[in-house]
């Protein structure tokens, strides 16, 4: 059974508070230079998570990602006829 799952990125102040976010999520990727950390958590416990999070003293910012609710099915445009004549013929 598939989980949904939806990112947060943390904000925080020093790289040393990155073991105590391990157990609210898993951790994807941290960046050193901005200090900010994204992890995955079940979407159904995203608020709580969310919540716990903010409450930490070395959390200053904490953000939901919006990609599970970007529309990612892509439709092609309708081909250039000329383009592919182009391509039949082997140009």
């Amino acid at each position: 059974m598939r989980v949904n799952r939806q990112g947060l990125i943390v904000w925080f102040q020093h790289m040393k508070n990155i073991k105590q976010l391990k157990r609210y999520g898993h951790i994807i990727y941290t960046s050193k230079r901005l200090k900010y950390a994204v992890i995955y958590v079940d979407q159904t416990e995203i608020e709580e998570t969310e919540q716990k999070l903010k409450k930490l003293s070395f959390v200053f910012k904490v953000e939901k990602s919006h990609k599970p609710f970007v529309e990612t099915s892509f439709e092609n445009k309708k081909p250039d006829e000329a383009k592919q004549f182009d391509y039949k013929m082997g140009i």
